[in-house]
């Protein structure tokens, strides 16, 4: 791989992967025993409130962590909001250490959450989990200093998939659910950002991976759905972000690693042209030489252009 360049807030970004931890001021220490691990916290300027529940399913309590510049005033400033979305094949992942943290340090508020997991419940319970947290990000915008018309979506891999179906779902009846207290708010963000998505789990059976996909019930999409893609198309196709691709759907980013071998990258390029075909605006970054899950350095050179997507579109309006 070619030398890389980082460009300011790289180093940044850095630092946290690798595990540089302080004590947020609004964190509470675990309990001896506990495996809650500690925030994952590295600039002196962000205030974190942790574990903020924001619906409740079946005695399950959805949280996340809220990441605040310390100088937002909810009586005089509103911050755009991105809400991240974890992966791990919707089966494993945590909330704690959200790739979309340095944004924190640029002026936005960060919201990363948790959702109910494959192991849990089938799709469309994860869906109606995120949108659930964009509805609640909404009705406590003074709170958290939220402008409520500047909220975007961003997700790796399996939370990829769920960020691209919030982008091209909003306020899709069917996707919207009953989760949360407040039905009232609309589930629409301003700015999706997605990488290495998973889209379309009908055509990702004759895709080249490495994971055992078709018939075999331990697949991820398999666990998600309940069974074999091919047993549950229907549902699959419920699934797929591009079923509701509509010219109204909000700018993507969408980010590829040329060396993915879990998720090819067909699947970003599907999404692609169903956006480009809809007539939304969509910009596609191959990371040369990337794998699937982006390491430190990668994720430092997506990081800026990740940043300019969501200044242009959130913060020029």
């Amino acid at each position: 791989m070619s030398a890389m360049h980082f460009a300011p807030g790289a180093t940044l970004l850095i630092t946290a992967l690798l595990g540089l931890r302080v004590i947020a001021q609004s964190a509470t220490p675990a309990a001896p025993g506990s495996d809650t691990a500690a925030p994952l916290v590295s600039h002196e300027n962000i205030r974190v409130e942790r574990d903020v529940e924001f619906a409740a399913v079946d005695g399950k309590h959805l949280l996340m962590d809220v990441y605040i510049p310390t100088g937002a005033d909810p009586a005089s400033a509103a911050l755009p909001c991105v809400m991240y979305i974890h992966g791990g094949a919707w089966r494993s992942g945590d909330k704690s250490h959200p790739m979309a943290y340095p944004l924190a340090t640029h002026g936005y508020v960060v919201a990363s959450i948790n959702y109910r997991t494959s192991a849990e419940a089938v799709f469309p319970a994860q869906i109606y989990d995120c949108k659930a947290a964009i509805r609640f990000l909404r009705a406590n915008a003074k709170k958290y200093s939220i402008d409520t018309g500047l909220l975007g979506v961003w997700g790796d891999s399996s939370g990829g998939h769920l960020a691209a179906l919030v982008g091209t779902s909003g306020d899709v009846k069917d996707l919207e659910g009953a989760e949360g207290d407040h039905l009232d708010q609309s589930s629409r963000v301003q700015a999706a950002c997605v990488y290495y998505p998973p889209v379309d789990f009908i055509a990702i059976l004759t895709q080249k991976s490495n994971i055992k996909r078709g018939i075999f019930p331990t697949a991820p999409e398999a666990a998600l759905l309940g069974g074999p893609t091919l047993e549950k198309k229907e549902l699959a196709i419920k699934a797929s972000p591009l079923t509701y691709v509509t010219k109204d759907d909000p700018p993507f980013l969408i980010v590829h690693g040329s060396k993915d071998a879990q998720v090819p990258v067909e699947q970003s390029l599907a999404l692609k042209a169903a956006l480009g075909k809809a007539g939304v605006e969509t910009t596609f970054q191959m990371i040369d030489g990337a794998p699937h899950a982006f390491n430190g350095e990668q994720q430092a050179t997506a990081f800026p252009f990740t940043l300019d997507f969501f200044d242009k579109h959130l913060k020029s309006k």
